[in-house]
């Protein structure tokens, strides 16, 4: 009865010692798999040499080393992001997201790490624009599902065109299709500012006229990662690094 009993014992011991172990391990969270949409240059795209570039990748990868974990990229299209993520497709999503209330009901965010507010892109010989409010009666394009989306079909008399990439909107644009484009500073600032194709034929006019932060997506309640992230961009933001990343992907 003796040895029964301790047998008995042993194995709950054993078995105690296997799913502590299996807990420790997947709150560890060693790997951390991240979607980004790599379609929006400068923060996030495949440059010439095929490679997963941009000042999302750069940060992240900061993330991981100040964190302790591995990063692994997973490139997935805008439109199916975020329901990859609530459907555990991968660990989180970054790819210039910006934090709103209603993001918040469905999923939970990094601290924020750039204000990326929206701005107006127009033709550089069209004159008298600085607002969206002066493209009354006229069309103006955003990606699909985006902050710039909503903010151009909230406005007054704008009428608003979608498209599945932003640089398919800046095309239309720079060709006279539309006559506005509505997207966040930093990519803005890239297609007017360094993209050869577009360089001296936009720009962009006015002031930023929201007030937006880029964060880090994680699915609702998934504070394993969620630490683990939190930890390592605020170690990137102390250190200065990320002002670094600033000069080198958006002036």
């Amino acid at each position: 009865m003796k040895r029964t009993l301790l047998f008995v014992l042993s194995l709950c011991l054993v078995a105690g010692m296997v799913f502590g172990a299996g807990q420790r391990q997947a709150d560890t969270t060693d790997t951390i798999v991240v979607a980004t949409d790599a379609t929006w240059p400068p923060m996030e795209y495949i440059d010439e040499n095929r490679e997963l570039v941009g000042f999302d990748i750069d940060l992240m990868r900061m993330i991981a080393e100040e964190g302790g974990f591995e990063v692994e990229f997973q490139n997935t299209a805008w439109d199916g992001i975020f329901a990859g993520l609530g459907t555990r497709e991968y660990d989180a999503v970054i790819s210039s997201v910006t934090i709103t209330e209603d993001r918040k009901q469905t999923m939970d965010f990094s601290i924020p790490y750039i204000n990326a507010g929206q701005v107006l892109i127009v033709r550089q010989d069209q004159s008298g624009v600085t607002t969206l409010s002066d493209l009354r009666g006229r069309e103006v394009g955003a990606q699909i599902g985006t902050t710039g989306a909503f903010e151009v079909r909230d406005a007054d008399g704008v009428e608003l065109r979608t498209y599945d990439e932003l640089g398919l909107a800046v095309e239309d644009l720079a060709n006279g299709r539309i006559d506005g484009v509505v997207a966040d500073t930093p990519i803005a600032a890239d297609f007017v500012l360094q993209n050869e194709n577009y360089r001296g034929r936009l720009q962009i006019v006015g002031e930023p006229f929201t007030e937006e932060y880029y964060g880090i997506a994680v699915r609702k309640g998934n504070s394993a990662v969620l630490d683990r992230i939190n930890a390592g961009l605020q170690a990137v933001i102390d250190s200065g690094r990320i002002a670094e990343l600033e000069e080198k992907w958006l002036r």
